[in-house]
């Protein structure tokens, strides 16, 4: 371990939305948990699929209140797939709500937070944006964070920074879970159950870190969420602050697991605190029962299914 000033600067940490459908008395426990965290902002709101049901906007917006007393900035998602009017006008709904900054998901979203006059919007992962010129565009739209897509390497991130597109822009990159791959009208759960989306049985329930898919020779390959396709690898990005800072990064997203997350928190916190240096924090979260091996290739210009010390097995 090594000290750091706790003058010292050193990324933010952020929680994204909840990717997985847990039981609603799990979600306000997990909240309430991360209200006692060293999380710095929460990002809130259903992103996976619209039929997911137990928390309105209100819900939504009322912990976010309670987040927001306890000292958390405090974000709401739109959609990332927008498919029909019934979730336009979610989109809608959240954009036109003014006690919380909107996190875009798509390009409808940002239509809408367009139309609706806002302004100090952020910029979720699945936003296409990969060059300067892009990022740039966005900020004159009035965004004012983003989050850099997750197969973005940190790399291309610095570069994007370094070329002064908008400094006044917070750059976050995912950090931490499943990566979200692929998106569809179609819920791949339901398909998987013989069952149709719209009497899916909701399923997805049963996968509290969605569902691992095999290959044919038996490695773990991808994961089922729904209407969306996840790495079945736990990405980790544990790089030293100074790397991150250096590369632009001001806050670090991660994304919850069903189990050992409030562990996970404590040693990212570490980490950018300079208490725990890279590999002792990587061992650290190996000994936690995470949902799957770390990897972190995409992060490093690597097969996304790469960790930081094991070689890619063909």
């Amino acid at each position: 371990m090594k000290g750091q000033s706790m003058h010292q600067p050193s990324p933010r940490l952020s929680v994204g939305p909840l990717q997985y459908w847990w039981p609603r008395e799990r979600v306000l426990d997990f909240y309430a948990e991360l209200a006692d965290s060293p999380v710095d902002t929460v990002v809130l709101g259903e992103v996976v699929c619209s039929r997911r049901r137990e928390f309105k906007l209100a819900d939504w917006m009322a912990l976010g209140r309670q987040l927001r007393a306890a000292g958390k900035e405090v974000l709401l998602a739109t959609p990332t797939l927008v498919a029909g009017e019934a979730e336009l006008r979610s989109v809608r709904d959240i954009a036109q709500q003014r006690e919380f900054t909107v996190e875009a998901a798509d390009a409808s979203a940002l239509g809408v937070l367009l139309q609706s006059g806002t302004a100090g919007f952020a910029l979720g992962p699945h936003l296409n944006i990969y060059s300067p010129q892009a990022l740039r565009e966005h900020a004159e739209l009035g965004a004012t964070r983003w989050c850099a897509p997750a197969e973005l390497p940190l790399a291309s991130v610095a570069g994007i920074h370094a070329a002064g597109v908008a400094p006044q822009l917070l750059t976050e990159v995912w950090a931490f879970g499943r990566l979200p791959l692929a998106f569809s009208a179609r819920c791949f759960t339901a398909r998987h159950h013989g069952l149709n989306k719209d009497h899916c049985d909701f399923r997805c329930r049963d996968d509290a870190d969605g569902m691992l898919v095999r290959s044919g020779e038996g490695r773990d390959f991808l994961s089922l969420n729904g209407t969306q396709v996840h790495s079945a690898g736990v990405h980790a990005l544990l790089e030293p602050p100074a790397r991150l800072l250096a590369a632009g990064v001001g806050s670090l997203r991660l994304s919850a697991c069903a189990e050992g997350f409030a562990h996970v928190l404590q040693v990212f916190d570490a980490v950018r605190r300079g208490e725990l240096e890279s590999p002792q924090a990587r061992e650290a979260l190996r000994e936690l029962p995470l949902p799957g091996e770390l990897i972190d290739g995409f992060a490093h210009a690597r097969a996304g299914m790469q960790g930081s010390d094991v070689e890619l097995q063909t």
